[in-house]
């Protein structure tokens, strides 16, 4: 079969940000198809042009052709240039996508919600299923964390969000948590599809001595946190557990990405006068890696509000794949997933005084360390590893496209 993916904020192996998409497109060529993804120009993490020009084409060592199209590149700036942004994308990929022959399945994903126009109408145009798969509940989570609040706009989006879901031939969602929602707006054909890890890509055995030696962290109780510095995050609760802690020797909190609150949270670090915390630039998967090595501990935060329950965050699973023990600040389903497991400590999300104590625990305890993170690796191989995952995507596209075939027949 020949995929059709449209996904603007697609990230490759070697570059920072999530890359779920590259993994599967890659695996998805090792079993004989054809995956073509058309993408944008700028990377999500930096905001750094990735490629110019109308459109560029590369083709990575698994067959994987990525078409990098225009996207207006200044979307950290406000809410206002991060719509314009995605309008953009929607209308480049649009005609990159047109010319694109002989795909048998068009797929669809959001975040941004944007581009799943464009998967609709290119399915819609050359008649083949479209399938839309959903990584975040907008504008659900927009609305509720106060990014999105004009009311009129609120209720386009919501018509949006609902046109999409039951247009869709097939909706897959990356946690359980998204299914009865997407369910109540209209979505006919639902499928789990979870957020996992390439679990090969870690090795719990390594100390991260390299990595340590070069950022000044040997000898130190590494607590890191690898993801985005945004509103959502809420990694000010992280600077002010570490500020309860600043009397604690060789103790660090690690903080590696990138995102609109960085600065913030950087200028709050000096004012604070910390010396236990360290900013560290966005790293590709391969780099993450090797950072994750050099941890104790690993912090998944986001704020505290109800629609956060419902998520599935990437990070965790990357966490327990490296076999390092989590302070989880988020509430729902990943707190089952990560109890049930045994690879962690459940933190009150917006405390840092129940943050700054969960880390003394795992400080003063390195058996319990150890277990935890050996129950999280068992966990992700178990359930959340990337292959078998993978293989699940490719089930729900054959079976999807063998059902239009009999429907055309």
């Amino acid at each position: 079969m020949h995929i059709l993916l449209i996904h603007q904020v697609f990230a490759a192996l070697g570059e920072p940000g999530g890359t779920r998409h590259h993994e599967m497109a890659r695996y998805l060529a090792s079993q004989g198809h054809r995956v073509t993804v058309i993408t944008g120009q700028v990377n999500y993490l930096t905001g750094e042009r990735t490629a110019s020009g109308w459109v560029q084409s590369e083709t990575d060592d698994h067959g994987v052709v990525i078409n990098r199209c225009y996207a207006y590149a200044a979307w950290h700036r406000s809410f206002f240039h991060r719509i314009l942004s995605f309008l953009s994308f929607t209308i480049s990929s649009f005609f990159i996508g047109l010319g694109i022959r002989e795909v048998d399945l068009v797929w669809g994903t959001s975040p941004p919600i944007f581009q799943g126009l464009t998967a609709w109408a290119l399915a819609r145009l050359k008649r083949k299923p479209f399938l839309f798969e959903v990584r975040d509940l907008w504008p659900y989570f927009a609305v509720a964390v106060g990014v999105l609040q004009n009311r009129v706009l609120i209720q386009l989006a919501r018509w949006f969000e609902r046109f999409l879901y039951f247009g869709a031939d097939q909706v897959v969602v990356n946690s359980p948590g998204f299914e009865d929602h997407v369910r109540e707006r209209g979505a006919r054909r639902v499928t789990l599809v979870p957020n996992g890890v390439d679990v090969s890509m870690f090795d719990p055995a390594d100390e991260g001595v390299a990595f340590r030696q070069a950022h000044d962290l040997e000898d130190k109780f590494v607590v890191m946190y690898a993801g985005a510095h945004g509103m959502s995050n809420d990694l000010g609760v992280v600077i002010e557990a570490a500020e309860r802690l600043r009397d604690k020797k060789k103790l660090a909190f690690v903080l590696i990405g990138d995102g609109k609150e960085k600065m913030a949270l950087m200028r709050k670090t000096t004012a604070l006068k910390l010396s236990n915390v360290y900013f560290l630039p966005p790293m590709s998967k391969n780099n993450i890696a090797r950072a994750l090595a050099a941890a104790d501990a690993c912090i998944a935060i986001l704020k505290p509000i109800a629609a956060y329950k419902t998520t599935f965050p990437n990070k965790v699973f990357d966490y327990m794949a490296a076999g390092r023990p989590i302070l989880l600040a988020i509430d729902g389903v990943i707190r089952s997933v990560v109890e049930e497991a045994g690879a962690g400590i459940f933190v009150r999300p917006g405390y840092p005084q129940a943050l700054a104590g969960a880390v003394k625990i795992l400080r003063a305890d390195s058996d319990l360390c150890a277990r935890m993170g050996s129950a999280g690796r068992k966990c992700a191989l178990e359930r959340f590893d990337r292959i078998i995952l993978a293989d699940k995507m490719r089930a729900v596209m054959e079976e999807l496209i063998q059902d239009a075939h009999q429907v055309d027949t």
